[in-house]
C-alpha cells in the first residue's frame, strides 16, 4: 500500500478479493480484448473472411492477456482516448490483425459489453454470499424458535415473540432480495454489435446490406461472451435505465443489512442477543470492559452509503441525451464499482455476524419477566370474567395497579409488583399463586411463533437452500480489521 496517498477503504479495508479484482484494470482491459476477440471471430465465420482471416483471429486470441499497460497509457495521455489507446497497444502485439481490431464498432461496443459482463458476475458473487447469510440466519432461526423473547413495537415493550421467529422477518426480507438479483441475472443481455449509434449501419455496410447477417452477428458476439442474448435496441449505449435497476436491487440488501445491523445494536444494548466478540478485541480504548457492537456498526455506515447511490444512477440515467452523452463516464467509473464493492463489504459483515451470534437467554428471561405482568393483563381479564366477573370493572381495577406498578418502576427503580398488587386487591379474584401460575409459562404468550418458524423454514427457506446448494460457497467472511 502507497501510503502517501489516498486509499479507498472499499478496497484496502472491507472487501472480498474476488469483488476486488472483478473491477481491475486487468479484468476490464482483458475484457475489453476478448470483445474484440469475439467480434472478428464473428466476424470471420459468418463470411467476412477474405477481411478477418483464421490466422488474425487465432493471433488475437494469443494475445488476450499480453498488455503492456504504460504503453497504453502513454497512448491514452497522447490522445485522450481509452479505447483508442488499447486499440494501438493490442495492435502493437498483433501486427497480422491490427487493421481489423475493432472493425466495425463503437467504443461503447467494448464497454458496455464488459460493463455487463462484469456486472453478471459480479451480481453472482452476491447472490452466492446472500444465499450464505439466509443459510445462518436459518440455522440460527431453527435452533431459537422457540426461544421467547420480548417483542418490540415503538421500541417499547410489547407482545413476547421468540428470538427465531424475529430472525425470519430479516430471511424474508432477504428472500425478496434474493428475487430482485435473480431476477437482473435472468434479464441481463449483452449490448452486443449495434454499431456507433445503435443502427448498426457500419455492420450493414460490411455486409454488404445483408441485414440477417448483421442480426446474426449481433446474436452471434453475445453468445461468444457468455450472453443468452442482446439488447433489441440501443442508442450508443445499453439504456442507462438498467444502471438504475442494478442500484435498487443492490441498495435493497443494503436496506435489509442496515435494519438487521440497527437491530442487533439495540439487543446489544440490552444485553440479550450479540455479534461475535473475538478472542483479543477491544471495546473501547478507555472502557475496558464495554463490547461496542463495531461490526453492524460498520455495516449501518457501508449501507447508509449504499442506499444513497441509487439517486446517482437515476441523475445519469435522466441526463443521457438522446442515444448519447459521454457525462455518464465518470461517474459510472466509481459508481458501479462502489455499488458492488459496498454491497461485497455489508455481505461479508453478514455472513461473519450471522455465522456465530450470541444469545443471552437469561438475560432474555430477565427482560420478560419484568415486563411480562404487563402483558399478562388481558389474561387475567379473560379469566376474571370466566369467574363471573365484568370485564369493564375488572379493566378499570387493572388499569389502576398497572399504572401504579409501572410509576415504581420508573420512579423508584423498583421491581414490577404488578401482580402481588392485584393479589392483594379483594376486588380481583385470584391468589398470587394463581397470578404467578397465569404468568409462570412464558411460551404461551408467543402465540404461534415457534410454530410459524418451523413452516416457514422447512416450507420455504431450506427448500431454496437445497435447490441453491451449489451456489452457496465458502464465502471468505473473515475481517481484516
Amino acid at each position: 500500500m502507497n501510503r502517501e496517498i489516498y486509499q479507498e477503504p472499499l478496497v484496502s479495508r472491507y472487501t472480498s478479493k474476488e469483488m476486488q479484482q472483478l473491477f481491475s484494470e486487468k479484468t476490464k482491459f482483458t475484457t475489453w480484448r476478448k470483445c474484440w476477440v469475439a467480434l472478428a471471430e464473428a466476424q470471420y465465420e459468418l463470411g467476412l473472411s477474405d477481411i478477418v482471416t483464421a490466422e488474425m483471429v487465432a493471433e488475437l486470441k494469443a494475445n488476450v492477456e499480453n498488455i503492456d499497460y504504460d504503453v497504453a497509457a502513454q497512448k491514452e495521455k497522447e490522445i485522450r482516448h481509452d479505447v483508442m489507446a488499447h486499440v494501438f497497444e493490442f495492435g502493437s502485439k498483433c501486427p497480422k490483425a491490427a487493421g481489423i481490431i475493432h472493425l466495425g464498432a463503437t467504443s461503447q461496443f467494448v464497454v458496455c459489453n464488459t460493463d455487463l459482463l462484469v456486472q453478471k458476475q459480479a451480481m453472482e458473487l452476491v447472490r452466492s454470499a446472500l444465499l450464505q447469510v439466509i443459510q445462518n440466519l436459518a440455522r440460527f432461526c431453527d435452533h431459537f424458535k422457540d426461544l421467547p423473547t420480548l417483542g418490540f413495537t415503538h421500541y417499547q415493550p410489547a407482545q413476547p415473540t421468540t428470538v427465531g421467529k424475529r430472525n425470519t422477518l430479516y430471511i424474508q426480507d432477504l428472500l425478496t432480495d434474493l428475487d430482485y438479483v435473480e431476477m437482473f441475472l435472468s434479464n441481463i443481455k449483452a449490448r452486443g454489435a449495434k454499431g456507433t449509434v445503435g443502427t448498426q449501419a457500419t455492420f450493414l455496410e460490411l455486409f454488404k446490406g445483408d441485414g440477417a447477417r448483421v442480426r446474426q452477428l449481433d446474436e452471434l458476439v453475445a453468445r461468444k461472451l457468455g450472453f443468452s442474448g442482446t439488447i433489441p435496441v440501443t442508442g450508443q449505449t445499453y439504456s442507462r435505465k438498467l444502471d438504475m435497476k442494478l442500484a435498487e436491487a443492490l441498495a435493497g440488501i443494503g436496506a435489509t443489512a442496515h435494519k438487521f445491523a440497527v437491530d442487533l445494536r439495540l439487543l446489544s444494548n440490552l444485553k440479550m442477543q450479540e455479534e461475535p466478540f473475538a478472542k483479543n478485541q477491544t471495546g473501547s480504548s478507555a472502557m475496558a470492559y464495554k463490547r461496542n457492537p463495531m461490526r453492524s456498526e460498520r455495516m449501518t455506515g457501508l449501507a447508509r452509503k449504499l442506499m444513497g447511490l441509487p439517486q446517482d444512477f437515476a441523475a445519469t440515467y435522466a441526463n443521457q441525451w438522446f442515444e448519447r452523452t459521454l457525462d455518464d463516464s465518470a461517474i459510472r467509473r466509481m459508481d458501479i464499482p462502489q455499488a458492488f464493492l459496498l454491497t461485497d463489504a455489508i455481505l461479508k459483515l453478514f455472513v461473519n455476524i450471522t455465522s456465530d451470534m450470541v444469545v443471552y437467554p437469561k438475560q432474555t428471561e430477565r427482560h420478560l419477566r419484568a415486563e411480562l405482568p404487563f402483558m399478562s393483563t388481558e389474561k387475567i381479564l379473560m379469566a376474571a370474567v370466566e369467574r363471573g366477573e365484568s370485564r369493564q370493572e375488572m379493566h378499570e381495577v387493572v388499569k389502576e395497579h398497572s399504572v401504579a406498578a409501572g410509576k415504581v418502576v420508573k420512579e423508584e427503580g423498583l421491581e414490577n409488583d404488578l401482580l402481588v398488587r392485584l393479589a392483594e386487591d379483594k376486588r380481583i379474584p385470584f391468589s398470587l399463586d394463581e397470578l404467578q401460575e397465569m404468568t409462570s409459562d412464558y411460551q404461551q404468550f408467543t402465540g404461534r411463533a415457534a410454530a410459524q418458524t418451523a413452516e416457514f423454514l422447512q416450507e420455504i427457506v431450506f427448500p431454496i437452500l437445497e435447490a441453491n446448494a451449489s451456489s452457496i460457497g465458502n464465502f471468505d467472511a473473515s475481517l481484516s480489521v
